[in-house]
């Protein structure tokens, strides 16, 4: 990592529009309408009072694979998108043009055997007013890249989920086609598609997206948690640990700690645990 490239890259700001379509296939990318039937899910979905998963601000104005690019010196098949979170100040709207805004937060290097750990900030604001709509941020593990340097100041670590039993629980089904349909909101990368690839990469099949996966824990806080008023949640945050397969269910165990709830997810299917110290803040 040339860690002195890495704080010198600029990173312009982006203009970006999207329309209902894209919001409907955000939702159904990550499983909302999967039963026709249920009446909770067909709002993000269906043209007739569209609303907006929360979630979806991830694939909103996105800079792309910047940390690919040769100057930065990263090892990027060794990269990986290790959490995720989102800090919102508006309602996320099924249309509109927005501006993205990124920034470098910190970099946090744990020694040439252990890698580095890159903390990063996206605000998207709405282009009419110049208003803060959220702020999402992502942590990258750089597991290649360790020893060039630290710099700024690294977010706290997560809080683990309380030892107990979970408050809430509720299973939210994956499709066999999910992969293939959550890719079309931006992340085109052959892992989540091509049988071969994905084998190449000591997987039995095709992988869904780790942030599909904190997608569709967002449905699950707004059915359960917010009232079904997606408005409600001002804050999500999970650490990605394990990958989910197309098909799969994702069982959500949700723990209510003092005024926030915090969250994981396991696969029934094989018992293993893909969302871990997550945390949803309710008004």
């Amino acid at each position: 990592m040339n860690l002195e490239a890495l704080l010198k890259r600029d990173f312009p700001a982006l203009n970006f529009a999207y329309t209902a379509k894209d919001t409907v296939l955000y939702a159904l990318g990550v499983g909302a309408g999967a039963d026709p039937m249920d009446k909770r899910q067909l709002p993000f979905v269906y043209e007739k009072q569209l609303k907006a998963i929360p979630a979806q601000a991830s694939v909103i104005a996105f800079p792309g694979p910047w940390l690919a690019d040769p100057a930065l010196g990263i090892d990027y098949s060794k990269v990986l998108h290790g959490e995720q979170g989102i800090i919102f100040e508006r309602a996320i709207q099924p249309e509109a043009e927005v501006t993205g805004e990124y920034e470098l937060l910190a970099v946090d290097d744990k020694g040439p055997e252990k890698g580095a750990t890159i903390f990063f900030e996206k605000r998207i604001l709405d282009k009419t007013d110049g208003g803060l709509i959220c702020r999402v941020r992502s942590t990258y593990f750089l597991r290649g890249n360790g020893g060039h340097g630290s710099w700024g100041e690294p977010l706290p670590p997560p809080q683990a989920v309380p030892d107990r039993a979970p408050d809430k629980v509720v299973d939210m089904p994956t499709v066999l086609q999910q992969a293939l349909i959550y890719r079309l909101s931006g992340d085109y990368n052959p892992i989540h598609a091509d049988p071969e690839v994905a084998r190449a990469a000591g997987f039995e099949r095709p992988i869904l997206h780790g942030l599909a996966t904190f997608g569709i824990a967002c449905l699950a806080a707004i059915q359960e948690l917010c009232g079904e008023d997606e408005a409600r949640l001002k804050e999500m945050f999970t650490r990605f640990s394990r990958p989910v397969f197309p098909g799969d269910t994702v069982r959500m165990e949700m723990f209510e700690d003092g005024e926030v709830w915090r969250f994981r997810a396991r696969v029934i299917e094989r018992d293993v645990v893909v969302l871990d110290r997550g945390l949803f803040r309710i008004n």
